[in-house]
């Protein structure tokens, strides 16, 4: 097993620290976990040693700090994971978290589940079963799942790919260039899209490079479809295909792939999300029904810009923007080429040639021959420049690409000079004893072509190269095969004007399919620094992009880590700092560690360092800045001596790691705005490798918003009757703010009515009086509790020594169901004057 390196103080102290810090702060109540914390009260239970923990805390995202919350506000629910387990080793981890109460006290929020990196997330409508869509308000429970989660959770996996051996079956059809997708797991899949296919054929298919084996959702291949939605069944599909397809990745749109597509009515562009297993429209942008000259197909699709370039039969420029997949302005373009097999009475004929690109220009070859064009002669290049929308200065006519009409060509390809920068663009024709090989440059200038392709014989079918940089050279890989070639790869070296060192003219494939591959494309792999290959025999084979070798025994894996997104508190300072990226699982005598490299990135691709990679297997990253550099990407490229570690119980993978706290899990709710509502409360379960998990429970108390609040009044009146019996509880009174002039004289006993009223919608509790003058008033009514829309009276005497005197009245309270130690409220006062003589000089005022 290998070593790995850890940082000074070690990761596992660092984070048993920082959550016994959590859970100490969460007992005092102080909530100050981070920005808007709420001091909620919490349980808190002691896990064993080695055993995982969950530490769950609180913030409120309305009223940041408040305490209590009010009704209507929303919290974000924490649930910290300390993997505790031994050994260092992935295993599966499981939590749960419930939305207490859900619907009734808080509702969850959609959209608000956030896990970390590496987690999936799921939903449950009833507490048990959990499916991977979010059903919003109706969600009663919450779960993430991590199947590599391992000790301290701070790092991120991806498994290394092993060396591609020829696919144990074929791909099904007709292949042609294999588009290479990775999966959020980190497997690497291949999708094909057959050429030349009617639009009812199934004919997308995709095959797992990690497996070997076809990718799961199959049966493959599966029909394309017009409409979005998942990939269909059977002979059930209305797109077809063209001769040479050339597709485009979405850049903003990850695992979207555009494809040259043909429909009944229309070519234009096609949408496939690989990740989805899903069609995702189609984006007609030439009719089929022109005449004379008709857009019966198109060539391939190349990207400047952020548009999507296409050449219809009719040598038509059509155009898509990616961003809004909606047509661009004015188009199509006129010909910028020669028209070919673009007669209205062939519907469904080819386009033969290809498309390239050089900084503005797109470039097209055309093959217009007889029996099938308008207009019959040798194949042309033509340039379209996206800048101008018209045809390039030095192309206003298309200009020759073969000696005759008998001639024709499947491709356009740029030529680079020495220095590695686009000078030119080229097409290689077939038809004669020899290739011929035309090349131009972007001002229509004729230049002599590279003699690597001419060394093969007539016959050889030559296909669009695959074009890589790497190592310093910039080199292209030729597909042929054909005239006597089984199949085979031509390596032309830029950089040094001629064929690639090392690498046969051609290089054969003897170990694939018994040599019979006829090979259509390959796709490189940076990871891996191996070239995909696919053909006609629809089989699926690795290069090796300096020697021609099956199959390329690399390997490799990248990983993109972000420490920031294993977070959802608000809070700061959880980051400490890179610390190393390792391999797990695979014998390092296996690995050439002097040909085998590693490489920090940041997202974007910009190198931020290349650390060496250890005889143990690591690679240090403790020297990148995590504040210079919030995010990178780690890329393993590792030359193999033997591929014996890759079976189907041993999967060797690249792990990324930094110095932090343990990772988080949130989600938000609502709490309602019934008044019912006094308190939330959330605790969080889970599984790991150490066994059952139960975090603290935490509470938020709620307190009665404004529209929950009882509304408390006081009228204070005195007995205007001579009699006692008048003036007690149910007597007649009369009852005023100011007793009659001469009713008490000098001295008198005053007979008094306090009446509280509660007119809000819940009851008052505690309700006390509160009188100075007279203390009886508030023995006489003591504690008591006024219902919602009630009220109650209290009658009490005083013995007056002197006249006039104002009397005053309020009562104190407290909302039903308010959070303990909620401090009473007290309502406006009310007073009533017991009058004497003086009254008639002096009135004192009263409310």
């Amino acid at each position: 097993m290998l070593q790995s390196l850890r940082p000074p103080v070690p990761t596992r102290l660092l984070r048993a620290v920082t959550a016994a810090a959590l859970t100490a702060t969460l007992l005092s109540g102080l909530g100050n976990l981070a920005p808007g914390a709420v001091a909620a009260t919490t349980d808190t239970t002691t896990a064993p040693s080695g055993t995982s923990t969950l530490v769950k805390s609180v913030q409120n995202v309305t009223h940041p700090g408040a305490n209590p919350a009010d009704h209507g506000d929303t919290v974000n629910w924490v649930v910290q994971y300390d993997n505790a387990a031994t050994g260092g080793a992935a295993a599966p981890a499981v939590l749960t978290d419930p939305v207490v109460a859900a619907g009734g006290g808080q509702t969850y929020l959609p959209g608000s589940l956030h896990v970390p990196p590496g987690w999936s997330p799921s939903w449950s409508t009833d507490g048990t079963s959990f499916n991977a869509v979010d059903p919003g308000p109706a969600t009663k429970a919450v779960r993430a799942e991590n199947p590599v989660a391992r000790p301290g959770g701070t790092d991120l996996s991806a498994p290394l790919l092993a060396p591609v051996r020829p696919t144990a079956q074929s791909t099904g059809g007709d292949g042609f260039t294999p588009i290479l997708y990775r999966t959020a797991s980190g497997e690497v899949e291949s999708w094909n899209i057959y050429h030349h296919a009617g639009p009812t054929a199934r004919q997308v298919v995709c095959s797992s490079l990690s497996s070997g084996q076809p990718c799961t959702g199959g049966p493959w291949p599966r029909p394309l479809n017009t409409t979005a939605g998942p990939l269909g069944a059977g002979n059930t599909g209305d797109i077809g295909s063209p001769l040479t397809p050339q597709y485009v990745l979405d850049p903003g749109r990850p695992g979207v792939v555009y494809y040259p597509a043909v429909t009944a009515a229309a070519v234009g562009v096609g949408c496939l999300d690989l990740g989805l297993r899903a069609n995702c429209g189609f984006f007609a942008l030439a009719s089929t029904a022109a005449a004379p000259s008709t857009a019966n197909s198109l060539a391939g699709l190349v990207t400047v810009g952020g548009n999507l370039y296409g050449v219809a039969n009719t040598g038509q420029v059509i155009c898509l923007a990616v961003a809004t997949r909606t047509p661009c302005a004015g188009q199509p373009y006129a010909p910028v080429v020669t028209p070919n097999h673009d007669l209205p009475s062939t519907p469904g004929a080819l386009y033969l040639g290809a498309l390239t690109t050089i900084g503005s220009k797109v470039f097209a070859s055309s093959s217009p021959q007889s029996g099938g064009s308008t207009t019959a002669g040798p194949p042309t290049l033509g340039c379209f420049d996206t800048a101008t929308l018209a045809a390039c200065t030095g192309w206003s006519t298309p200009l020759p690409a073969g000696p005759d009409a008998g001639y024709y060509t499947y491709n356009a390809y740029t030529s680079y000079d020495t220095a590695g920068q686009p000078d030119g663009v080229c097409t290689t024709t077939v038809g004669g004893t020899n290739l011929r090989t035309t090349c131009y440059r972007p001002d229509g200038t004729a230049f002599t072509a590279p003699a690597t392709l001419a060394a093969l014989g007539g016959g050889v079918l030559t296909f669009n190269p695959e074009t890589v940089t790497a190592d310093g050279a910039t080199r292209s890989y030729f597909p042929v095969w054909g005239g006597g070639v089984p199949g085979a790869t031509v390596c032309h070296d830029w950089t040094h004007a001629a064929p690639c060192t090392g690498f046969p003219t051609p290089a054969l494939h003897p170990g694939v399919n018994g040599g019979n591959t006829r090979d259509y494309g390959y796709s490189y792999d940076a990871t891996t620094r191996c070239l995909i290959g696919l053909g006609d025999a629809g089989v699926l084979f690795s290069l090796d992009p300096a020697s021609g070798a099956t199959p390329c025994v690399h390997s490799g894996a990248t990983v993109t880590l972000k420490p920031a997104d294993f977070y959802c508190d608000g809070a700061a300072g959880h980051v400490q700092g890179y610390t190393l990226a390792r391999l797990t699982g695979i014998d390092l005598s296996h690995v050439d560690l002097a040909a085998s490299r590693v490489l920090v990135t940041d997202p974007d691709g910009s190198t931020v360092a290349t650390p060496a990679l250890s005889p143990t297997g690591t690679a240090d990253l403790s020297a990148v800045s995590v504040t210079a550099h919030p995010a990178i990407t780690v890329t393993a490229q590792l030359v193999l001596t033997a591929a014996d570690d890759f079976t189907p119980d041993n999967r060797p993978t690249l792990v990324v790691e930094y110095q932090g706290d343990a990772p988080q899990i949130c989600f938000r709710t609502t709490i309602a705005a019934d008044c019912a509502t006094t308190r939330i409360s959330n605790t969080a379960t889970g599984t790991d490798a150490t066994g059952a998990l139960t975090s603290n429970t935490v509470a938020v108390p709620v307190a009665p918003g404004p529209e929950c609040r009882p509304q408390v009044t006081v009228n204070k009146e005195i007995c205007g009757s001579d009699h006692p019996h008048d003036c007690g509880p149910g007597g007649p009174g009369p009852w005023a703010k100011t007793s009659p002039v001469g009713l008490l004289g000098l001295l008198g006993t005053a007979h008094w009515r306090i009446t509280v009223t509660n007119a809000g919608p819940v009851d008052a509790v505690a309700v006390s009086v509160n009188d100075a003058v007279t203390p009886s008033c508030r023995s006489a009514a003591g504690t008591f509790t006024l219902a919602s829309g009630s009220s109650r009276q209290i009658y009490c005497d005083s013995f007056l020594l002197a006249l006039p005197m104002k009397n005053t009245a309020s009562v104190s309270f407290v909302a039903a169901n308010s959070p303990a130690g909620t401090a009473p409220t007290t309502s406006a006062p009310s007073s009533a004057v017991a009058c004497s003589l003086l009254c008639i000089l002096a009135v004192p005022g009263r409310d």
